[in-house]
């Protein structure tokens, strides 16, 4: 949030307040389902979380990952149910934030409603991103790409140490998000691994060669509009 928009102490201590209330969610548990009524807005404070769809086929599509500091739907409540649905991948610390709370808090302090609207700007951003990967990049290219993306997000809110950072996704739910099979995902990592671009060993990722995994994905990190944040620390 800080990264987004200047806040001042009186923001922070309402932030503070508004997230107080905190429920813990295990891994595969789901913070809400398609089909609910929208409730709180949450807020991930410590784990990862995904959104998903389930296919009549069974089969699941992973539609974003959510790690903290991210927030889930802020004016979902206008809807009259979920349209998808959202699941702890860790164990998860989120805050819930009621519509009322969220609304007051948006209206009494500007700097953080910045924040929230362009946090949720680049939420649309990253999903642009995942069609175009989708719809157009290889199978090599698309792992890659994600592979750049998550590691810069987590690079910009601390989660990298030396050059790595914990990714808690099995190759089942890379598979999910990709649009790929398991075997698939795993010729692929492989591949990557032997390319001498990056490695995933006992849930850590590890960049070996920056440029070869950018030159491989196509990479390019505007769409992730971190040069906001930078602008908002000067100010």
């Amino acid at each position: 949030m800080r990264e987004l928009s200047v806040l001042g102490a009186d923001d922070v201590a309402a932030l503070e307040a508004a997230t107080a209330r905190t429920r813990t969610f295990v891994a595969r548990q789901d913070l809400i389902r398609e089909g609910d009524e929208p409730g709180p807005v949450f807020v991930i404070l410590d784990g990862w979380a995904c959104r998903y769809k389930i296919l009549p086929s069974g089969a699941r599509q992973i539609m974003a990952f959510m790690m903290p500091g991210d927030s889930c739907d802020l004016h979902v409540n206008l809807l009259p149910e979920m349209d998808h649905s959202i699941q702890a991948i860790t164990t998860a610390t989120v805050a819930t934030i009621s519509k009322e709370t969220m609304q007051a808090l948006m209206a009494d302090h500007p700097a953080i409603a910045r924040a929230m609207y362009t946090a949720q700007l680049i939420d649309e951003s990253v999903m642009r991103a995942w069609i175009v990967s989708m719809g157009r990049r290889s199978s090599i290219e698309r792992v890659a790409h994600l592979m750049c993306e998550l590691y810069l997000r987590a690079y910009s809110i601390g989660l990298v140490n030396d050059g790595e950072v914990a990714l808690p996704l099995s190759q089942l739910v890379l598979a999910d998000a990709l649009g790929m099979t398991s075997v698939h995902i795993n010729r692929v990592l492989k591949e990557l691994r032997i390319a001498g671009a990056m490695a995933l060993r006992r849930g850590s990722l590890d960049i070996i060669d920056p440029i070869k995994l950018i030159q491989i994905a196509g990479f390019d990190e505007n769409y992730l509009h971190r040069r906001l944040c930078t602008g908002a620390e000067r100010r």
